[in-house]
């Protein structure tokens, strides 16, 4: 096993170009900014991973793993990469590591069996989402898109909204504000946004685009990609002009930012935690949480798809008793 820098960590995944946006040495130095403390580690030249670790009370951490780069499926139950991972976690003093694998559920099934997991009750980000293909071209992209989607995205057109690339982080995060008041969602400071994109936007992972009608302002997102995987992370809009339907146009336009860099899948972040046919049979009628956004992204035409299910490895278990009762039993 290796301990690796921040520069060796980066070449690294240039030779695995598919690694998921928060296994990118800049979303480590992200979090480090904000109370996490990242560590990374190449076992074999193939498999490797960046753990974030929190500090609690008493010199004790947790661990976060998410979506660990792997040379193949097998590797996850390598008793070799568990080894390694046991050594860090408790040099750092974790009481237990929560992993995310870079899966997708129908993918994923044997890995606490045979690796001396726990299948996690809690899982960091939202396992289900929406992907988009990109390797079509856009009419056919377009094409599999709801007819009300295709609609609104010419709508904004002819309504005068136009998309562009930004850096105001003040007024995108007001922006933010003013979303997470409408929809009840967090929202991180202004230095967090601020930060992500000062670390990815020069090495052209990461744009901010903007819809503006007539100089003002109306929605923004920021979008980041790797190789060929694009996310769509954070979006806000204010209540000015909102019948243009400047989101649309939009997230088309941040499509096409992801397409033109080579990517093939564009990954929409998040919505309910529910099989197709309650998100179909509830859309209309449920606004908490992400079904708010799930009537946005669902016109897009994606594919819906859920990660595997967080696992954790547990090495302080009276202490992860109380986590599971305590932090997770309020949620």
């Amino acid at each position: 096993m290796t301990i690796v820098s921040l520069t060796e960590w980066n070449i690294f995944l240039e030779n695995h170009p598919n690694a998921h946006l928060l296994q990118m040495g800049e979303w480590g130095e992200l979090k480090k900014d904000f109370g996490w403390k990242p560590v990374r580690f190449i076992l074999d030249g193939e498999t490797g991973a960046q753990i974030l670790f929190r500090r609690l009370p008493l010199g004790l951490t947790l661990g976060y793993m998410p979506k660990p780069v792997m040379s193949n499926k097998l590797q996850e139950m390598s008793n070799d990469f568990w080894r390694e991972v046991d050594v860090i976690c408790k040099k750092n003093r974790a009481v237990f590591l929560k992993i995310e694998p870079d899966m997708w559920d129908d993918e994923f099934q044997l890995i606490a069996r045979y690796s001396s997991l726990v299948t996690s009750p809690h899982n960091i980000q939202p396992p289900r989402t929406i992907v988009i293909s990109l390797e079509e071209d856009e009419e056919q992209i377009l094409a599999r898109m709801k007819p009300k989607c295709r609609y609104n995205i010419r709508l904004a057109e002819k309504r005068g909204v136009t998309i562009c690339t930004w850096g105001d982080l003040p007024a995108f995060h007001e922006m933010m504000t003013v979303t997470g008041g409408r929809t009840n969602f967090g929202v991180h400071t202004l230095e967090y946004y601020q930060r992500a994109y000062e670390l990815f936007h020069p090495k052209g992972t990461c744009e901010l685009l903007v819809a503006e009608y007539e100089d003002t302002p109306l929605a923004a997102l920021m979008v980041f990609a790797n190789a060929k995987r694009a996310w769509y992370v954070y979006g806000a809009s204010n209540d000015e002009e909102r019948n243009r339907m400047p989101t649309y146009l939009l997230q088309w336009e941040a499509i096409r930012w992801a397409k033109a860099r080579g990517c093939e899948e564009y990954d929409l972040w998040g919505v309910p935690d529910e099989n197709e046919d309650v998100l179909e049979s509830n859309f209309e009628t449920r606004h908490d949480g992400l079904w708010g956004v799930y009537r946005f992204k669902r016109g897009f035409g994606g594919q819906l798809k859920r990660a595997a299910q967080a696992v954790d490895r547990v090495y302080n278990p009276l202490l992860y008793w109380f986590y599971t009762k305590l932090v997770i039993g309020k949620s």
